[in-house]
């Protein structure tokens, strides 16, 4: 039982754990819960009697450990989110705009070995990451996927608006999930006196709106796409290397 332990917490050690770090819920904030037929979808592959690898993009979340290890699962959270936010990521590119620094963040996430995920939990990552971040990500995903391996997406469409909430999301039951508000890290800089002032936590904002057809080119590379319509203006995406 020793190993398990050990292995279990290697798994989950993550600067989200940390005070002070990583994208965080809103500490009072009620948790909405909505049916998921994509969730549903990928539930049906975790009866396997091999126990599957799973990748969870976003904010350590208990749910979800709980949930997949008791059926025998290993899963890894990275909240790719929350990095994104790094200052030391932002650079100016040939044309002098500022983007994120790609080749940075992937050097120091999603750090896996080719082929290792059977199931990767994306959630609604592309709508509120940086536009130079996207494809290389969803590439980088690609590559540590098995053959055969799913991909759930969760998409805004326009209707939602670019206030729209960014949310974490937990799993508790085989088609169900509960939203959590997430906020930006905080803005923490030294005042004149060398005191540290921490600014008032900002929600992560949609960056982007993709239409179905973004969607497809964005998954050009895997082998077969499946779009659920749902009536809270979220399309959602299962994916299939």
């Amino acid at each position: 039982m020793a190993s398990v332990t050990h292995s279990f917490m290697k798994l989950f050690r993550s600067p989200s754990l940390e005070p002070g770090h990583g994208a965080r819920a809103a500490a009072n904030a009620p948790r909405l819960t909505r049916r998921s037929s994509g969730l549903g979808e990928v539930s049906r592959t975790l009866p396997s009697e091999e126990p599957l690898c799973i990748l969870d993009i976003g904010a350590t979340s208990a749910s979800n450990i709980r949930y997949l290890t008791e059926r025998g699962h290993k899963i890894y959270s990275e909240d790719l989110l929350d990095a994104s936010t790094d200052p030391a990521l932002i650079i100016k590119d040939e044309q002098g705009q500022t983007v994120a620094d790609s080749k940075r963040f992937l050097s120091d996430n999603l750090v896996y070995p080719a082929a290792h995920f059977d199931i990767v939990l994306c959630w609604n990552l592309a709508d509120y990451l940086d536009e130079t971040l996207v494809k290389p990500v969803v590439a980088r995903l690609w590559s540590t996927m098995k053959p055969g391996g799913r991909l759930l997406a969760f998409f805004h469409t326009r209707e939602a608006g670019p206030d729209a909430p960014c949310y974490r999301y937990h799993i508790v039951g085989t088609d169900v999930l509960e939203m959590q508000h997430v906020q930006a890290r905080r803005d923490m800089r030294k005042g004149p006196t060398g005191v540290i002032h921490t600014a008032i936590e900002k929600s992560f904002r949609l960056q982007r709106v993709f239409n179905n057809r973004n969607i497809e080119n964005l998954f050009r590379d895997f082998g077969s796409i499946k779009f659920f319509l749902t009536r809270d203006n979220i399309r959602e995406v299962l994916v299939v290397r």
